[in-house]
């Protein structure tokens, strides 16, 4: 299953058509926030590089705060 996961996370990657914001947001929502979780922090910054950005924090109830930015060449 894992192998299929990543052939359509590749397939979204190369779509010309904003696939990329999307995909960036699942890895945001996804593995990130996972990763967050897992190792319990208290905040975390990620970035890619090219233009993705992504700011965890986790609020006073123990749920995590996500925001994230895209950046689209046109």
């Amino acid at each position: 299953m894992m192998e299929n996961e990543a052939a359509a996370a590749f397939e979204e990657v190369m779509d010309p058509n904003g696939a990329k914001v999307r995909k960036w947001s699942a890895f945001a929502e996804r593995e990130a926030a996972d990763f967050f979780n897992d190792y319990k922090l208290e905040k975390m910054t990620i970035e890619d590089g090219k233009g993705n950005k992504a700011k965890f924090s986790r609020t006073k109830d123990n749920s995590i705060k996500v925001e994230y930015t895209s950046s689209v060449l046109l």
